[in-house]
C-alpha cells in the first residue's frame, strides 16, 4: 500500500520509493540515509505527534512530520 512516511503505523516496516522536497531539504534527507529502496520502520511518535523516530540502515533517526510527508513508501514491500 502506497503512503507517505508519516502515515506508516508504529512498528511497521516499509520501503522508501521516493524522496520529495526541493534543494537543501531533499539533499539533507538523502544524506541521512532516506534513499529509495531502503527499509524504514517507525519506532516511536512524540506525545504531541511530532517528531517521529525511525529505524533506518541500523540507526535511529528522528524527523519532523513535515519532512516525513515528503517521503513516499510502500508498506510491507520486499526489496
Amino acid at each position: 500500500m502506497k503512503m507517505t512516511l508519516n502515515e506508516l503505523p508504529i512498528g511497521k516496516e516499509a520501503i522508501i520509493t521516493e524522496v520529495g522536497g526541493e534543494g537543501v531539504l531533499r539533499y539533507r534527507l538523502l544524506d541521512m540515509g532516506l534513499i529509495p529502496k531502503t527499509k524504514v520502520t517507525v519506532t516511536k511518535v512524540a506525545p504531541m505527534g511530532d517528531p517521529i523516530e525511525l529505524r533506518v540502515r541500523g540507526y535511529t533517526l528522528t524527523i519532523r512530520i513535515e519532512d516525513a510527508q515528503k517521503i513516499k513508501v510502500i508498506e510491507g514491500a520486499k526489496i
